[in-house]
């Protein structure tokens, strides 16, 4: 049994895409930017120098800065706290009875 037209149609169209570079994929995000990310898409996809400027402002804005390594420990080690003579044992006290 032989896949059906519908299919390699797809199958056709997805290699094609490919061949130019392209790729399908789908993103989750507000109902209301719906247009504006499929405007985003059409002009990167169009590959000029403006969708270039367009990829490395949209890179340089949402590109995540690498944490500090340490960071825990060089918080802690800066807290207000350090070198104060805290006594943080608790006595011991027997739970309480309780009728069930």
């Amino acid at each position: 049994m032989g896949t059906t037209s519908q299919a390699r149609a797809l199958e056709n169209y997805r290699k094609r895409l490919s061949r130019r570079g392209m790729a399908r994929f789908e993103v989750l995000g507000l109902d209301s930017d719906r247009e504006l990310v499929r405007a985003f898409a059409r002009r990167l996809a169009e590959d000029t120098p403006e969708a270039e400027q367009m990829r490395a402002a949209i890179r340089q804005k949402v590109a995540e800065e690498p944490r500090p390594k340490g960071g825990i420990w060089t918080w802690l080690r800066n807290s207000p706290l350090v070198g104060a003579d805290l006594n943080l044992t608790r006595p011991f006290t027997p739970g309480r009875k309780i009728d069930l």
